[in-house]
């Protein structure tokens, strides 16, 4: 079985990296962070929330919730969350997890989503050309037009959206995910420089390439389904996904880092999760669960991140780098 402690990624990203992602980033921050905030009832005791709707990418309406503790007094430090593939916000009385240990929690729906097990709230206005069925292969042979580029722009105007709340300190958010939401949190702490911790579980998007040759399941097999079909769009997609890939926002990201991954992940193997930690750019900590899958540490993590995050978000002291 492949050392995954040992394991580093083949992945070059491309030379102009840098200026794609601060172009894009900058135009989205063109328009105005109007914000609507609506409360919700709920009947929940010790938890708000709120109904959120933020401008992300082209200024398209994004919605997330926000839940704040009932009880509270200064500035609170922030999570922002996101969710795995194809699921959604989902319910506004789910998630109180962060919300219930004294965080304001941005939970951030995906556009375009929300249709397997938990619902979505956010259309996507822009289309794509051929795609398979899923996200995966949307505007796939254009950097421009490819999905993520704007779920990614999303979420860094989700941080954007938390900063700017009076009631939250903007020195002390965090991001964190699961599977995509991993992902998705991953290119944030790349696009967003001074965040102050993060967690990934189980990070997808990450080595995309390397991950395509490993396993053969869903979602990563869209994109082979798809170039089983467009044989001619193999160096198109390739380089459209190197704009993508975990691996590069791993390099750019400083935030304190909990990483985790399952040895027996058949959705995103634990090789790909390492390939990103072992280039992450900050401090950084990876729990390897031998014999898990794609849950990974499952709720394990989860105290594992409400310790670390208790440690750097509540004192704001921060961590030495640890392999």
């Amino acid at each position: 079985m492949l050392n995954v402690w040992e394991y580093r990624s083949s992945y070059k990203e491309p030379e102009d990296f840098d200026d794609f992602w601060t172009s894009t980033i900058a135009e989205a921050r063109q328009h105005e962070l109007a914000l609507t905030i609506t409360p919700v009832e709920t009947h929940l005791v010790t938890v708000e929330v709120f109904d959120v709707t933020f401008p992300g990418f082209g200024g398209h309406p994004i919605r997330a919730w926000l839940r704040l503790p009932k009880h509270r007094k200064g500035r609170l430090p922030a999570v922002v969350q996101f969710h795995g593939y194809a699921s959604g916000r989902g319910a506004a009385v789910e998630d109180l997890l962060w919300s219930s240990a004294g965080y304001a929690h941005l939970f951030m729906d995906v556009r375009g989503q929300g249709g397997d097990w938990a619902s979505g709230d956010t259309p996507d206005p822009v289309g794509s050309g051929p795609a398979y069925p899923g996200f995966l292969t949307r505007g796939i042979e254009n950097r421009d037009e490819y999905f993520y580029r704007r779920v990614y722009t999303d979420a860094v105007r989700a941080v954007d959206t938390v900063r700017s709340l009076d009631f939250v300190d903007p020195e002390r958010v965090a991001v964190i995910g699961n599977s995509q939401g991993a992902g998705i949190a991953l290119a944030a702490a790349g696009l967003v420089p001074d965040l102050t911790a993060a967690h990934f579980q189980a990070p997808f998007l990450a080595d995309i390439q390397q991950a395509t040759r490993v396993v053969r399941t869903f979602p990563y097999e869209e994109i082979t389904k798809y170039l089983a079909i467009h044989r001619n769009s193999v160096d198109r997609v390739w380089s459209t996904l190197a704009y993508f890939d975990g691996i590069a926002f791993a390099r750019r990201a400083e935030a304190p880092a909990w990483f985790s991954a399952g040895q027996l992940d058949d959705v995103v193997p634990a090789q790909a999760v390492f390939g990103a930690y072992h280039e992450y750019w900050g401090p950084k900590q990876i729990r390897l669960w031998e014999h898990n899958g794609h849950e990974a540490g499952g709720a394990e993590d989860s105290a594992i991140a409400l310790s670390a995050f208790a440690r750097t978000l509540h004192s704001g002291q921060s961590h030495r780098n640890e392999e």
